[in-house]
């Protein structure tokens, strides 16, 4: 197969990503605590962190913030959860969470009504393979705190994680919510602390082209799926405009970097600076071998946070079909444009399953 075609190398390199000078996108992990313990998740189960009202104050205080998403454990469980909803609500910023039902379960109607939308965790179309991964009473749970939220008017999504046990089945689960005119959002599975779950590089390509075939796209910011479905360049993302806050009160430029990341005193002190501390110039970093492809632009050598965990933050992705030889045109049909303070959280993947 025909190599894609690459800028000569008389062509002047390819721009990098500026880093942010607005507002960010702020991820807080509460707690690492969850009421699950869900084998794929990324989360640390060998103790137990918090972060305090204090020091989510301090970061508020440190950086413009234009929208907050509540994940990593169940913050419900947090013992100061309702005062820092109290204070979050306060501000003028987009509050979302994502859970596993507890954290909704646990709010009253008015709580509630402070996020700006919900997101709960799915990852299967059916009661039996849910309750199987999470735990019994999982699936019961979401779509009685989906129903609640949408009975209350607060807008509703979910999350899957696209991985080798379901990365095929997620068309299924798309349009599993659907009754509630939610869409879907999907991670790659990101081994951070198995690879068992992980995708091949065919069911990563096969895993998209199944859920594209029968959703309609809102937005994509998984890197190489972004090129390959041809739409332009991505503004922001990991290491410019998004930060993550962690339960041990570091600060990392993704969900999903490996390490134990920079203390929070740094970013009270750097303030938006922050980004342009190592862990975060490294998120932003394109290795040598992408600097000439066409779809740099688009993709920046893939997911920063996959290739630092495997170690190879220098090599492209390697889910990356260029590297191969070939491309992995993708064909997709585009949705109405919504509001997705999420997107920039991660790279991530929004549809809504088709009528």
């Amino acid at each position: 197969m025909t190599q894609p075609s690459l800028h000569s190398a008389l062509d002047p390199p390819p721009m990098v990503r500026p880093t942010a000078t607005g507002a960010f996108a702020l991820g807080l992990g509460l707690t690492n605590e969850c009421n699950l313990a869900c084998s794929f998740c990324y989360r640390d189960p060998a103790r137990t962190d918090r972060l305090s009202l204090e020091q989510v104050r301090s970061v508020m205080e440190s950086l413009p913030v234009r929208s907050v998403n509540l994940g990593t454990g169940e913050n419900g469980m947090h013992p100061q959860f309702r005062e820092i909803l109290s204070y979050l609500r306060s501000l003028p910023v987009k509050l979302t969470i994502t859970s596993n039902g507890h954290s909704a379960a646990v709010l009253t109607d008015d709580e509630l009504h402070a996020f700006h939308d919900i997101e709960f965790s799915l990852d299967y179309p059916t009661e039996a393979d849910q309750d199987a991964q999470r735990g019994r009473g999982n699936w019961a749970l979401i779509h009685a705190q989906a129903a609640r939220c949408v009975r209350l008017g607060i807008p509703v999504n979910f999350i899957a994680v696209m991985m080798k046990s379901n990365y095929l089945r997620l068309a299924a689960v798309a349009h599993a919510v659907k009754r509630y005119e939610s869409p879907l959002r999907v991670n790659v599975y990101q081994a951070v602390r198995s690879d068992v779950y992980a995708l091949s590089y065919d069911e990563y390509w096969h895993g998209f082209r199944a859920l594209f075939a029968e959703t309609d796209v809102i937005a994509i910011g998984e890197p190489l799926v972004r090129a390959m479905a041809g739409l332009p360049p991505r503004s922001g993302g990991c290491g410019v405009s998004t930060v993550r806050i962690t339960p041990r009160a570091t600060t990392q430029p993704c969900v999903y970097w490996p390490g134990a990341g920079e203390p929070l005193s740094l970013l009270c002190t750097l303030g938006p600076a922050v980004v342009e501390t190592s862990p975060f110039a490294d998120a932003r970093s394109v290795p040598e071998a992408c600097r000439p492809c066409v779809y740099l632009q688009s993709c920046y050598g893939g997911c920063a946070g996959r290739r630092r965990l495997q170690s190879a933050l220098d090599q492209p992705d390697c889910y990356c079909p260029v590297v191969k030889g070939h491309v992995e045109k993708l064909q997709i049909r585009m949705a109405a444009a919504r509001e997705l303070p999420k997107m920039e959280s991660a790279c991530t993947t929004m549809v809504i399953a088709r009528d």
